[in-house]
């Protein structure tokens, strides 16, 4: 299906542009030359070829003048080692109604998980109950035996969430997967936004786009909540792996825009199990620590791994309540992509309630008879490895090789426990600037979510884009892009 629209530029010669349908649900248009209620005002602000190439080199310029960048681990990188996280200057928003759908969902999936953190790290009534198998929980190569019983601080396991959620091809949204240990993206939501305000302000006032620059301040307004009693200006900072992380760009940029300082694990030390850094100044005491580092490197005392990136000692100041860490310790068990077949389920049992959002369908394959039934029918399946994130560990059945499918299908005899299998489905598109033309790609949602002394949904989000055309892979980590995500006023 093509959908053509005739356009005129300022200078009045008229320009084409086909925009083909392809199946899926399109966020921009119901039907050929029928764009939905929200896109209606500002179609003809993106109908012009001629008028987008303009602003959109401004994106770019204005994108790498900001150092927007993402690094994929083992990538040959450009000179100055980093390359631009592209973008588009198309924007998919969402009406206010799923809006507020998303909203109340990721809400009450935050809440669900945040109890099953709690059980399970402490009574296990959920496993005593038959509810979610022990044999899952415990096998999970994320979960943390040494934070049993260990009081964190308000009971908030997570604190901060990017949950996932797509559109499938009848346009209802559905959760593709939870981000519970340590979710990114956040700060090129943050500066696709600022830049998009710089190419297109008067838009933003034509169309009302609700805010999400209050996003720093609100999250460390959230990390101050976790800090020790008696500590009533509090110290917070961010513990980062360091410059060659992929995600360097986003410590510095989320340190500055909170005012806080960014600290390497060599920065840090604890005594008698309090944590102090190191400053010019002599030693500093630190109450909370917003860590962008994984678990296994947190403290090499605890979990042996002989990392320098974190501290000597840390875990033992947290277990005292000496100091808050966000998020906790353990968190990756509730975002294994085994226990996410569980979610709705866990929804149940803690809140009594139905899943305002479903999950994608999910087939377990330590179990044996859904197993026998994907590794006979790859090619129709998404297959993921439980613990990854980023994308990889992937295979994507309807666009792999009988060789890929034949590796896989040994991976997954050899460890069954280690993957699941959903059905391939047709992320909905959106718009896109691409070689000058405007054609549709896939794309996924993610909104992010605090929880501190209440629950704060940033009404926006990053909205990732698989950029090679067909693609269903968004992830930046893989060459996706990302579009500024407006969510607009009643």
């Amino acid at each position: 299906m093509i959908t053509e629209t005739d356009t005129t530029d300022r200078s009045g010669a008229e320009a084409l542009y086909r925009y083909e349908l392809n199946g899926a649900y399109d966020e921009m248009f119901s039907a050929v030359d029928h764009p939905r209620k929200q896109y209606r005002p500002r179609r003809t602000s993106l109908s012009s070829i001629k008028a987008l190439r303009s602003p959109f080199m401004g994106t770019t310029r204005a994108r790498s003048e900001s150092f927007l960048t993402i690094c994929s681990p083992g990538s040959s990188r450009p000179p100055n080692g980093k390359r631009l996280s592209a973008a588009s200057p198309a924007q998919p928003a969402p009406e206010s109604g799923a809006g507020r759908v998303a909203a109340q969902q990721t809400a009450q999936r935050i809440t669900a998980l945040n109890l099953f953190l709690k059980d399970v790290y402490h009574e296990g009534k959920i496993i005593e109950d038959g509810v979610v198998p022990g044999s899952i929980v415990y096998t999970c190569k994320h979960y943390r035996r040494e934070m049993r019983n260990v009081k964190v601080p308000r009971d908030v396991y997570i604190t901060v969430v990017g949950t996932d959620l797509i559109r499938n091809p009848e346009g209802n949204f559905v959760v593709l997967e939870d981000n519970l240990r340590v979710p990114s993206g956040v700060s090129y939501m943050l500066t696709s936004r600022r830049v998009m305000k710089q190419i297109f302000p008067s838009l933003f006032q034509k169309c009302g786009v609700r805010p999400i620059e209050q996003y720093s301040q609100a999250l460390l307004s959230t990390l101050r909540s976790f800090a020790p009693e008696g500590r009533p200006e509090p110290t917070v900072v961010l513990l980062t792996p360091g410059s060659y992380n992929s995600a360097y760009f986003e410590h510095t940029y989320l340190a500055r825009q909170m005012g806080i300082e960014l600290v390497e694990g060599r920065d840090l030390v604890v005594h008698d199990n309090i944590v102090y850094m190191r400053t010019t100044f002599g030693l500093q005491r630190v109450d909370v620590i917003y860590r962008r580092i994984d678990d296994d490197y947190l403290d090499p005392l605890v979990f042996g791994t002989g990392s320098t990136l974190g501290a000597v000692g840390l875990f033992n100041a947290y277990r005292a309540g000496n100091v808050g860490l966000a998020n906790a310790l353990g968190t990756g068990v509730a975002d294994d992509k085994a226990i996410y077949a569980f979610v709705p389920k866990i929804i149940r049992y803690y809140l009594d309630q139905d899943p305002i959002l479903e999950n994608v369908e999910t087939l377990l394959m330590s179990d044996r008879g859904q197993r026998d039934h994907v590794c006979q029918k790859l090619e129709e399946y998404v297959v993921k490895a439980v613990g990854e994130s980023g994308g990889y560990g992937m295979l994507i059945g309807p666009h792999s090789s009988e060789q890929q499918r034949s590796e896989f299908r040994q991976k997954i005899y050899a460890e069954p426990r280690n993957y699941i299998a959903q059905p391939t489905i047709n992320l909905s598109t959106a718009p896109c600037l691409v070689d000058g033309i405007i054609e549709p790609r896939h794309v996924d949602l993610r909104p992010y979510i605090l929880y501190g002394e209440e629950i704060t949904i940033v009404p926006g989000g990053l909205t990732r884009v698989a950029l090679r055309k067909g693609s269903l892979v968004v992830n930046s980590s893989q060459g996706g892009g990302s579009k500024d995500t407006w969510v607009l006023q009643n």
